[in-house]
């Protein structure tokens, strides 16, 4: 093996050898002895007051710009719709809601990242710490030091010190989870009101769904069942499932003598009564009628309905009786709606009080 003595690449003085035993009976000895720390050298913020201020601006500036992002976030969310796009070069035609949300959300994380790295490199304390290795479990001497060294490390970070630092970190932390709640918004549409109205009002007839024409009262016999909607609902339209799921109602008519519930009697014309379609169990189509019994029945679950005695629950897991729509003719013998359901169609939910 030939000596490195004199190498014009490798100085005599910076081999591991020479810095921690020194000389060549030293590496004959051990050639790969442990080379020790280099000198630690104090960095500008270690002696000159006015860097480490700078640098705590420039931490604080960066967790700063982290939070105007975040708020950047929630405002690009409320602004923008999802169906704009912008040109932005070089990456063409995109989404301007995916852009400004991806942009500020990013800056958000990367501002406090590089807030927190920029803090530890310049204001925290760089001295170099040997850990010996141990044992696994810790005896009481070894708590007592980790305990005195998170207590030095907390001392060293100066974050008691550097308050301008610390409210603006804790600021950037706070706010950046915002960016994740105000993700739940698309969980789905909010329902406001929406379930307690449909597209009944007053004076709008009521349509064969079948022929789309209006439907007069001779239309209706007796023992029939007729599935109406309302005038101006038309199919292929971009509401219709939507409106059609809440508004669908069915058309019977009963001998008055039939008819039990007095709300019931005084909301039918000449015994036809108009009740919502949609089963209070779990929303299914309820299409089966009985003529003897005056009963329907939804397929899905078995819910049965009395039709002469206010569409009350008499078999299956419904929760309450159909809603009635209260109807009459105009002056041109169509039957028309008088107003709304007078309470939610479909399946319970608790906002219904």
């Amino acid at each position: 093996m030939s000596s490195h003595t004199g190498s014009p690449d490798v100085p005599d003085e910076n081999l591991p050898g020479e810095r921690a035993h020194g000389g060549e009976a030293a590496r004959a000895e051990n050639p790969f002895a442990d080379p020790g720390l280099p000198p630690h050298e104090p960095r500008v913020q270690d002696i000159d007051d006015r860097a480490a201020k700078r640098s705590e601006r420039t931490v604080a500036l960066l967790f700063t710009v982290s939070i105007l992002a975040t708020i950047g976030f929630i405002a690009s969310y409320v602004i923008f719709p999802i169906d704009q796009y912008v040109f932005i070069w070089p990456l063409g035609e995109i989404s301007a809601l995916n852009f400004s949300l991806g942009m500020t959300l990013g800056i958000a994380l990367f501002c406090i990242g590089a807030g927190a790295v920029h803090w530890a490199r310049t204001l925290m304390s760089d001295h170099e710490l040997i850990g010996e290795r141990h044992p696994i479990e810790a005896d009481e001497e070894t708590r007592t030091q980790v305990l005195a060294d998170f207590a030095q490390g907390a001392k060293e970070s100066q974050l008691g010190r550097r308050k301008l630092i610390r409210n603006t970190m804790f600021g950037a932390l706070a706010v950046v989870p915002l960016s994740g709640v105000v993700l739940l918004r698309d969980l789905g549409p909010l329902p406001e009101d929406k379930l307690r109205h449909t597209a009944w009002e007053k004076g709008k007839l009521l349509v064969n769904q079948n022929t789309d024409e209006p439907l007069r009262p001779e239309d209706i016999t007796v023992g029939s069942l007729v599935m109406a909607k309302p005038q101006g609902l038309e199919e292929g339209t971009h509401e219709f499932m939507a409106e059609i799921a809440k508004a669908a109602v069915m058309l019977v008519r009963l001998e008055p003598k039939d008819i039990k519930d007095k709300q019931e009697l005084d909301w039918s014309h000449e015994g036809i009564v108009a009740y919502s379609r949609i089963c209070t169990h779990v929303g299914c189509p309820v299409t089966l009628y009985e003529q003897q019994t005056h009963h329907v029945l939804c397929p899905c679950h078995q819910s049965t309905f009395d039709l002469a005695d206010g569409a009350r629950v008499i078999f299956g897991p419904a929760g309450h009786p159909l809603p009635q729509l209260r109807i009459s003719v105009n002056e041109d013998g169509y039957l028309e709606a008088q107003g709304d359901f007078a309470e939610p169609v479909g399946p319970s939910f608790w906002e219904r009080g």
